[in-house]
């Protein structure tokens, strides 16, 4: 499985090209409707996939929380979904692009998690300088991608 991580700028390139790939599911980031203009809207990929796992989460990390567990507990609270999400793709033999606004942030974290997760080589992402991994995004997917192992375990004969 390949998990790449790009930009929007970088997925609009791909789509208005036509160079999609094909066999490939999306994880894409976006931020909450406040924090942008009028007219900003997630990426589109209806016209490529229909195999995508939409995030509105905006792009904070740690230290916007000070130290606040209960905020932390609930930021991102689809990610046992984006697990979900991300284990078929990998059943179903589906690369993985994972996409924010910049490419850098939020779906660096989640392609560090599921590279983490399925390679134990997260540190491939981390130690990319294009990168600066979301650490929230990437405990929150690695830990509902341990916890899904551990429920098929525990429903195991």
């Amino acid at each position: 499985m390949n998990v790449s991580v790009l930009s929007r700028n970088d997925v609009y390139k791909i789509i208005v090209n036509g160079e999609f790939p094909k066999n490939t599911a999306v994880i894409t980031f976006f931020d909450p409707p406040d924090g942008h203009s009028a007219g900003y809207q997630p990426v589109d990929y209806s016209d490529v996939t229909d195999d995508v796992f939409y995030v509105c989460i905006p792009d904070i990390d740690w230290d916007a929380f000070e130290n606040d567990p209960e905020g932390i507990k609930a930021f991102f609270p689809q990610a046992g979904e984006a697990a979900e999400f991300i284990l078929k793709a990998h059943d179903e033999g589906k690369d993985i692009i994972c996409q924010c606004d910049y490419g850098q942030s939020r779906s660096a974290g989640c392609a560090m998690a599921i590279l983490e997760y399925f390679e134990c080589n997260g540190k491939k992402i981390f130690e990319d300088k294009r990168y600066f991994p979301n650490q929230l995004v990437f405990g929150k997917i690695l830990s509902a991608l341990k916890q899904k192992q551990k429920d098929v375990a525990a429903f195991s004969p």
